[in-house]
């Protein structure tokens, strides 16, 4: 606004300074505005620190966020503090009676125990007439313990002289009378520790009462076995729970240390009358058990009772049966006492009761069969020795015949009576839940008392023979009739194995069983669900017999291997008559095994080996027929393949075109039939791999050869090759044949560009090559320049 305005103009408008002095006020009131704000933010920060708490120098702890939290409850605080308290007391008082007792005479010392422990067994009462029930406990437990130095205190003034075993029983006596009397008033009874302790005082009067007579092992476990049957009647009638626990852990701890006790005197009795002993213990610990399981109202404890009741009474009557029988005959006599229980088991009894017997019971008969495991394990596997040494004429006896390197065990007869009364009892069984397994296992030991008893029983070597026979012949029966087809097809393949090392020792037996084991097993695959184990068991046995024929007939390997083809044209004819099932699978893995015995039969003899693979050949390209195993033909071409090279290697043939040209002709075949199939198909994929098979190992022959005659043939062959691949446009035959020809040249002007080379002065080759990189530089640099051109076009054009 100009300044030159008359009045009149600006009549009653607000007066404006001049810009200097309305500059100069706003200074001023900026000024003030800043030192007011200064002061406030003082004044501020003077707030904040006088309203925070002062803090500690070290780290800063995190503020509460409510109000802690106590980590003991005030009961439990009490009860920890009235315990610290008791057992302080007791320390004292232990120590004032076996320490400080000397510096107090007769009667002093009487009325200072008399006074203490009357006080603390007074105190109770009256703390729990006031309500102070847990000081009462502690004060409670204090004069018990009281009492107990009391007595001690009385032995060592009165009765110094009798013995501790003796007087400690006595004093257990008293003093659980004692303590069920203080128990039993009228307000003692709210007190829970007297009756705990008078029944812990009360497992000690008949072990210490045994051990100060000096009456022997049986009398000191009668006296814990007696003991543990008062634990257990206290456990059954009494109602209280911590009497009841403590009962129970007495009976447990008591009956244990008893039954062991009694179980090692009936095994250690050297005589019927020690045994009798032993067994009348052992029998007494069982009626605890078994009393116990009766009326136990948990069955899962009272089954575990019974069992224990019931193999308590099998040590009882085993033990006695085991001193009056002789030698070799304890485990048929546990054995009897075992089955003997499964005749408890049908007295009326308590569902729980009658399980836990039934389960002793079977844990005997486990046992007695795990007793004959040894002796299987010599019966069984013995004969495997042979295989180092075959038809090295034929055993005395069975029990000969497995023992080839493994020591015979003793009392084999009684050992096995276990398998055998088990395997009949098994028969036994009775419930559809437990009759498949009842069958199988009495199946299995049936099977091994079989496959053991002629070795048990020392009958001659073709009678052991025959019997193993019936056996595998009677489990492929059982299989094929689905009478237990899985278990009686495992078991007959086991002892079909067993059979063939057992033969081992005789040439006449092994040629026999082979052909016997073969035959089974081939009329075995009629049934269509054995047809996937048989067959290839067939055709094993089938081999091993090829293989046995021409040992015994003097044939050498080589000639023996064309024997054992057989068995791979066998496995073709019967996998293509099977058609799609499981048993084609392992028909052919079987066949095709055979055929790599036999090709290994024969690596020593080259000649028979190209004739092996060969006819290897032949089968392959007869199972490539079906259209289901088309791909076997390429495994028929490589074998055909090897035969023709193993046949050339024989023949000491050195040229590598015999071996690489039928691999190319073969190949080529192949892609002329591809193409033929697929016009897309590349020439690379049809023909790359035949011509690479003879151009490239003909090229580094050729190459090596010092002679023109392959070098011509394989430039010839090179360029019919290429002009073919310009004819038909083929990239392939172009490139491969275009570049063995090149290279083919080379190698006949190598001699001349040497001669050439070696004419020139020393300096042309370094010329040469700096020529070379010049130009090459020249090339490189003009490619940047028409590089940065287009970059400049691009550019200029955006």
């Amino acid at each position: 606004m100009s300044y030159d305005v008359t009045p009149t103009t600006l009549r009653g408008m607000t007066h404006v300074p001049p810009p200097a002095e309305e500059l100069r006020l706003l200074d001023a009131e900026l000024w003030q505005l800043d030192a007011r704000r200064a002061q406030l933010l003082h004044r501020r920060a003077w707030l904040v620190a006088a309203l925070q708490p002062e803090r500690p120098a070290g780290p800063v702890p995190p503020s509460p966020v409510g109000p802690s939290r106590p980590e003991a409850t005030a009961p439990g605080v009490q009860n920890v503090l009235l315990l610290l308290g008791g057992v302080l007391l007791t320390v004292a008082a232990m120590v004032f009676t076996l320490v400080s007792w000397g510096h107090m005479g007769i009667a002093g010392r009487a009325l200072v125990l008399g006074a203490i422990t009357l006080a603390a067994l007074g105190a109770p009462v009256l703390l729990l007439k006031r309500g102070l029930r847990s000081t009462a406990e502690s004060v409670a437990g204090l004069a018990l313990a009281l009492t107990v130095l009391d007595a001690y205190a009385v032995h060592q003034v009165a009765f110094a002289g009798t013995g501790g075993a003796g007087y400690t029983a006595v004093a257990a006596v008293l003093l659980a009378g004692l303590w069920a009397a203080y128990g039993l008033l009228p307000r003692a009874t709210e007190l829970r520790l007297p009756l705990p302790a008078t029944l812990a005082a009360a497992q000690l009067p008949l072990l210490c009462w045994a051990v100060s007579a000096t009456s022997g092992p049986y009398w000191i476990t009668a006296a814990l076995l007696v003991t543990a049957g008062l634990d257990t009647g206290v456990t059954l009638r009494v109602t209280t729970t911590t009497v009841r626990v403590l009962a129970a852990l007495g009976a447990y701890g008591a009956g244990a240390w008893g039954a062991l006790a009694a179980g090692w005197l009936s095994c250690d009795a050297a005589g019927p009358s020690a045994a009798a002993r032993a067994a009348a213990l052992l029998l007494l610990a069982a009626a605890i058990a078994l009393g116990a399981a009766r009326q136990l109202p948990n069955p899962a404890a009272a089954t575990g009772n019974a069992m224990a009741g019931g193999l308590l009474l099998v040590a009882a009557g085993g033990g006695v049966l085991r001193a009056a029988l002789p030698g070799g005959w304890t485990v048929p006599g546990y054995l009897a006492c075992g089955v003997a229980l499964l005749a408890v088991a049908r007295v009326r009894l308590p569902e729980p009761v009658r399980r836990g017997v039934v389960r002793a019971s079977g844990a005997v008969q486990a046992a007695a069969v795990a007793c004959a495991v040894p002796l299987v394990l010599v019966a069984l596997p013995g004969p495997l020795g042979w295989a180092a040494e075959p038809w090295s004429g034929a055993p005395s006896d069975a029990r000969a015949a497995v023992t080839v390197h493994m020591p015979w065990p003793p009392y084999p007869g009684q050992l096995l009576l276990g398998p055998m009364a088990v395997a009949v009892l098994a028969l036994l069984v009775r419930g559809e839940a437990r009759r498949p397994w009842a069958s199988t296992g009495a199946a299995c030991l049936a099977w091994v008392t079989v496959m053991t008893a002629p070795a048990v029983l020392r009958l001659p070597y073709s009678a052991a023979l025959l019997l193993q026979g019936a056996a595998t012949a009677a489990a492929l029966a059982g299989a094929a009739f689905l009478v237990l087809p899985r278990t009686a097809t495992a078991l007959a393949l086991i002892s079909s194995v067993f059979l063939t090392f057992l033969s081992l020792p005789s040439q006449t037996a092994t040629l026999t069983v082979l052909s016997v084991l073969t035959a089974l097993f081939a009329a075995a695959s009629q049934r269509p669900h054995l047809t996937p184990v048989t067959a290839p068991a067939g055709l094993v046995y089938a081999a091993a017999l090829a293989c046995a024929t021409g040992a015994a007939a003097g044939w050498q390997a080589q000639h023996t291997a064309l024997l054992v083809l057989a068995v791979p044209v066998a496995a073709a004819l019967l996998a293509a008559r099977l058609g799609e099932t499981r048993a084609r699978v392992p028909v052919e893995a079987t066949g095709a095994t055979a055929a790599l015995l036999a090709i290994g039969l024969t690596t020593a003899a080259p000649q028979m080996l190209a004739l092996v693979l060969a006819l290897c050949a032949v089968i392959a390209a007869g199972t490539a027929v079906r259209s289901e195993r088309r791909p076997v033909g390429y495994a028929a071409a490589v074998l055909f393949l090897l035969a023709t090279w193993v046949r050339l290697a024989a023949w000491d043939v050195g040229t590598v075109e015999a071996y690489t040209l039928p691999v190319t002709v073969t190949a080529l075949c192949v892609g002329v039939w591809r193409r033929s199939r697929d016009p897309l198909a590349s020439s690379w994929t049809a023909y790359g791999a035949g011509l690479a098979a003879t151009l490239l190992p003909s090229l580094a022959a050729a190459w090596n050869d010092p002679h023109g005659t392959r070098p011509l043939l394989l430039g010839s062959a090179a360029l019919l090759i290429t002009l073919l691949g310009a004819r038909h446009r083929l990239q392939a035959p172009l490139v491969l044949g275009g570049s063995v020809l090149v290279l083919d040249a080379l190698h006949e002007l190598a001699p001349y560009l040497a001669q050439w080379a070696g004419a020139l002065p020393r300096w042309v080759p370094p010329a040469l090559a700096g020529l070379l990189l010049l130009a090459l530089g020249a090339t490189y640099e003009r490619r940047l320049r028409d590089a940065r051109r287009v970059r400049n076009l691009l550019t200029n054009m955006h």
